[in-house]
């Protein structure tokens, strides 16, 4: 049985060297411009360029998005971009638009083309389409369940590759192609801007009544409007290898460091245990529920995988996220004398014990003994995120551990 990817997002390189570090087989990526994610840090061509080389040296991919809904406007620029995308030779492009297939096809057709989840995908046909085409690999729809999955890997050649979203926030409308951000505020979803509207509160006024809200309420048939829980298949490892799922696609490319490792570990390490045998994985799903609830979700939903969702896939009380450990820093060095030199992301003191996040799938409980600012002054906090911090810790730790907190109840 081939092993299926773990596929996991990055928002910048140095989470893009965290997924690696943390078990994902292949990352995908955005450039400055032509993806859908306008306001994550993204990526310049330099930092691109570093990052395919740093995972090639590791035998993993990198493949980057320009799943744009593309204008007149736009192709002349994706001609460009993808003139410069040729020359640092990543593994796959992540289309979604005919057009700029197209571009693709004529300017490095040597890179594979991957179809994004943007342009729909809910039958073989479909898939045998863009085989024709020349697409390498497949994203389906959100709305696709386990069965629907199964019957089109049964219709599509061998050498067609499926890839599902497995994790992560599921966009409210169909496949994701919203309106409601370009509605609202003029910022166009299609185009890379999202305002995650669907995140919103929202009551109900009657026009003759102004200032009077009215809250959003349904019972059990429905109203069933925004705010999905996220997309959780940890306990489903087996359901998705049987059905002929070639990659496990991890949503969130304006996610922290933290958020990826923890959620492509816990899947790499699911994915090994149930490959490896089906009982080990079994009895090893409670940890990895608890391993995943180790970073930022809003609930967990199985999404369409095994039927529609009802009210129960929604969330109505509240639009935040639960937050069960900060994000205390990722280890850029440990020097000499064993000391831990990394850049703070939040608050925490001298005395506190931490959590250090092992790439391996180990995790270490440790003391902080002593810290020092970045003008070597001793200190017994670090409040300013981005400052350099030295720390003295009373265990062993090395480069590239993801440092972690318990939020305190």
């Amino acid at each position: 049985m081939k092993r299926p990817e773990i596929l996991a997002p990055a928002s910048s390189l140095e989470v893009l060297k965290t997924a690696i570090q943390y078990g994902a087989d292949a990352v995908y990526i955005g450039g400055e411009a032509y993806g859908l994610r306008a306001k994550a840090k993204n990526f310049s061509m330099e930092d691109m360029k570093e990052g395919i080389e740093f995972a090639h040296e590791r035998g993993k991919k990198v493949y980057v998005t320009a799943n744009i809904t593309a204008h007149d406007g736009d192709l002349e620029g994706v001609e460009q971009y993808f003139e410069e995308l040729k020359e640092i030779h990543p593994d796959a492009l992540i289309i979604s638009d005919p057009g700029v297939f197209t571009i693709a096809r004529e300017i490095c057709p040597e890179i594979d083309i991957h179809i994004s989840t943007q342009a729909n995908n809910v039958n073989y046909r479909t898939f045998r389409f863009w085989k024709n085409q020349g697409a390498t690999r497949v994203v389906t729809a959100r709305e696709l369940s386990i069965k629907e999955i199964e019957e089109i890997d049964k219709n599509i050649p061998e050498d067609l590759e499926i890839e599902t979203f497995v994790h992560g926030a599921m966009c409210i409308s169909y496949s994701g192609r919203c309106l409601l951000s370009n509605y609202f505020t003029g910022r166009d979803a299609n185009q890379g801007a999202c305002t995650h509207p669907c995140r919103w509160r929202y009551h109900l006024v009657e026009e003759t009544r102004p200032g009077e809200y009215l809250p959003v309420e349904e019972n059990e048939r429905g109203t069933y409007i925004f705010n999905s829980k996220d997309l959780c298949m940890i306990e489903h490892i087996p359901e998705l290898v049987q059905a002929g799922v070639d990659s496990f696609k991890i949503e969130g490319r304006m996610k922290t460091a933290l958020y990826v490792a923890v959620v492509a570990r816990t899947y790499s390490q699911a994915l090994s245990d149930y490959m490896e045998s089906e009982e080990l994985y079994k009895s090893r799903i409670p940890y990895y529920k608890e391993e995943i609830a180790k970073c930022t979700y809003r609930q967990f939903t199985t999404g369409f995988f095994f039927g529609k969702p009802t009210h129960e896939t929604q969330i109505y009380d509240s639009n935040t996220y639960r937050k069960e450990y900060n994000y205390l820093g990722l280890i850029d060095e440990v020097d000499d004398q064993g000391k831990v030199h990394f850049s703070q992301k939040n608050k925490f003191m001298t005395g506190d014990t931490i959590e250090l996040m092992v790439p391996s799938g180990e995790n270490r409980q440790a003391k902080v003994l002593r810290m020092w600012n970045q003008y070597g002054e001793e200190t017994d906090s670090c409040p300013h995120p981005g400052e350099a911090i030295t720390m003295e810790l009373d265990t062993e730790a090395a480069p590239h551990w993801i440092m972690r907190q318990k939020v305190e109840e």
